[in-house]
């Protein structure tokens, strides 16, 4: 069956694939010295303000292994975000979640989505052995989670350690829309894309959007295409604010904020989550010194997995009022 064209930008991609594979080790080398303890700062919310200041918690509620601490703090969602997509460095790590988020969920369950299934659209940095497989392997892992995110890691069981069409190395937006990038692999048809592929799969009701560090020109525009599938399948995106900047501009992280505050979705800004430690977080890998500081250190992987399940967590309860 002769392929069919993708878009013009994935001829520059597929060569990243063979370079992100396998590309974010838990021990990597050189191993960037240990910060000293760092608190992560979230943000409260009052009722009846659109864009109130964020503000610090006081109560750590759980010590990653790396000596990180991060708070969190479970307020009432808005009307609207009311973020500035400008200011997107200050909008807080985990997600506001707006009132018509519910709306959407609410869709879903009516369609038949399964309330205890998430999936993650993403490259090499979202891989299961990376990002949150432990979260379904280690027992002893869950078990160091606070309470009520025992709770959720229980709900979401069996999404975390999971091959997905929609995660490989070197995924772009784009890549997401084609159909031949799941290369026929995990029971997907050369007739539907990996994002249609994994939400018959999967049939998840939330998706993480974690693409970015491969990027197009025509990003923001393959990245409504995707938001405008999972709106209209009753799907919860929940768009994630990268840790590096190989575009050299930040318009990734900052599409993120503006497609946030356009549709009104959850954003986690995973980018200040990591500005506390030394070099926000990224190292260059000696075997590869032209793609530059793009791989995660050992804290950042930390604090990728467990904000992020702070994250899932946030938007969950919001939408179920659990």
């Amino acid at each position: 069956m002769p392929l069919r064209r993708p878009p013009f930008e994935l001829f520059f991609v597929f060569p990243l694939f063979f370079f992100c594979a396998f590309s974010a080790p838990l021990s990597p080398s050189p191993t960037p010295p240990t910060p000293a303890p760092a608190t992560v700062i979230f943000a409260t919310f009052t009722p009846g303000l659109d864009y109130p200041p964020p503000t610090q918690t006081a109560t750590p509620v759980l010590a990653i292994q790396a000596g990180l601490q991060a708070t969190v703090s479970l307020t009432p969602f808005p009307v609207h975000i009311n973020l500035d997509p400008e200011d997107w460095k200050n909008w807080p790590v985990l997600p506001v979640v707006a009132a018509g988020v519910s709306e959407i969920y609410a869709l879903g369950q009516r369609l038949g989505n399964d309330p205890h299934a998430f999936s993650v659209f993403g490259d090499c940095q979202s891989e299961s052995e990376a990002f949150w497989g432990v979260y379904d392997s280690d027992p002893g892992a869950v078990a160091a989670l606070p309470e009520h995110l025992q709770e959720t890691a229980g709900w979401f069981a069996g999404s975390f350690d999971r091959d997905s069409p929609t995660v490989r190395g070197g995924t772009t937006a784009g890549a997401l829309l084609w159909n031949e990038w799941h290369q026929g692999m995990y029971g997907c048809s050369f007739a539907e894309s990996p994002v249609a592929c994994e939400l018959r799969l999967h049939n998840p009701s939330f998706v993480f959007i974690h693409v970015g560090t491969h990027y197009e020109s025509r990003n923001i525009t393959y990245l409504r295409q995707i938001i405008d599938q999972l709106l209209a399948e009753g799907v919860v995106p929940i768009l994630v604010a990268k840790a590096d900047n190989r575009e050299l501009d930040e318009r990734v992280n900052r599409d993120y904020a503006l497609l946030a505050e356009e549709y009104d979705l959850p954003l986690w800004n995973f980018w200040a989550a990591v500005q506390s430690l030394p070099n926000g977080g990224l190292y260059t890998r000696g075997d590869r010194p032209l793609q530059g500081d793009i791989y995660l250190t050992d804290e950042a992987l930390q604090l990728q997995r467990f904000t992020g399940l702070q994250a899932l967590d946030t938007v969950w309860r919001a939408v179920t009022g659990r």
